[in-house]
């Protein structure tokens, strides 16, 4: 199993460090997310601090930015780190899509299936040099100039993840995507019966194999080296298991589970501004059922029991003030366990 490591986006000078750091710890690869700031140029200052760990947006938001624009930032963070970036992408919801980036909101299925292949046209135009004449349903993309194209690099095609939470979005996952990123509101049984369940008739309709998808569990994590450490990160998971099950779209986990009563009695709360009520209303047996938890020395074995067989790599949750160097002999554990995914394929 990988593991990868979460690096700041708010300041680039420490995004450089930690990368180097994390390198040095023995991960496998660095994410970084979108949120007050955005994913790229904190992988532009990792791809010069490091040498072999894996680089990759987890994720960039995808339709406010052209796929144009979205293939020249992941170009030039591959050729500056020489392979080894991947591209993870992400739909957003309705509302920030409309409202925070002012932008038409449509099926996000279809559409992330018509931006990934317009991305990878686009790549494809570059590298080889053909013509560019990519038509679908949302883009239509036919002209790339000398000035506005980079030069060929010699690199396999760049790896593309997605993140993807109900059934449809996880089907153009399977069908299209080297990697998909999932949501840490889940299970062990809702992974095996849900969420691959919908992977895998994706797989079937683009006539690939599970061993060529990278499955990324969202996960919730409560480690540290001590169980004082483990006993806060524990409350905090609490709370935000507590806020997933008051949300009606995240609602099919608790259906499988028998649970849609919790989320009843939680839904009103949020609204009401009554948050401090919320993570009392959630046991330690629902924490278990969703999160890892436990110290250090038995963190792999955890993980192995709930991800074994499942998943292929692990984005650690942890605090954001966690230096990744101590983490190194838990890493050496977790990378031991077996995974179905064998590689991607990036070839042109």
């Amino acid at each position: 199993m990988r593991v990868i490591y979460h690096i700041p986006n708010d300041d680039l000078l420490e995004a450089q460090r930690v990368s180097g750091e994390a390198e040095d710890a023995g991960f496998d690869g660095i994410v970084a997310l979108e949120n007050a700031h955005g994913p790229f140029p904190p992988l532009a200052v990792a791809a010069l601090a490091t040498d072999r760990i894996q680089l990759g947006t987890g994720v960039a938001i995808a339709f406010p930015r052209s796929p144009t624009i979205t293939a020249h930032a992941a170009w030039d963070i591959n050729k500056a780190s020489n392979g080894r970036f991947y591209l993870g992408l992400g739909s957003q919801v309705k509302g920030h899509n409309e409202r925070r980036y002012g932008i038409p909101w449509t099926a996000p299925a279809p559409r992330m299936r018509d931006y990934i292949g317009a991305v990878r046209a686009v790549w494809r135009a570059w590298e080889t040099e053909e013509p560019l004449d990519y038509h679908s349903d949302h883009y239509t993309l036919t002209l790339t100039t000398p000035n506005f194209a980079p030069r060929p690099i010699g690199l396999p095609r760049i790896p593309v993840a997605m993140s993807a939470v109900g059934p449809a979005m996880l089907g153009v996952a399977g069908e299209i995507a080297d990697g998909v990123r999932l949501h840490p509101f889940s299970t062990r049984r809702y992974l095996a019966e849900r969420t691959l369940e919908q992977v895998g008739k994706g797989l079937e309709r683009g006539g690939r194999d599970r061993a060529r998808i990278e499955v990324i569990p969202g996960a919730f994590i409560a480690t540290g080296p001590d169980e004082e450490a483990v006993a806060k990160m524990r409350e905090y998971i609490r709370f935000r298991i507590s806020f997933y099950c008051s949300t009606r779209s995240y609602w099919r986990v608790l259906e499988l589970h028998d649970m849609v009563d919790l989320g009843e009695k939680l839904r009103p709360l949020p609204a009401a501004g009554r948050w401090d009520e919320m993570a009392a209303m959630i046991s330690d047996d629902v924490v278990d059922l969703f999160a890892t938890v436990g110290t250090h020395d038995t963190l792999a074995k955890k993980i192995e029991e709930r991800y074994g067989g499942l998943a292929d790599t692990l984005s650690l949750f942890i605090p954001t003030d966690t230096p990744p160097g101590p983490l190194g002999e838990v890493l050496q554990d977790v990378q031991r366990i077996a995974t179905p995914f064998k590689g991607y394929d990036q070839s042109w």
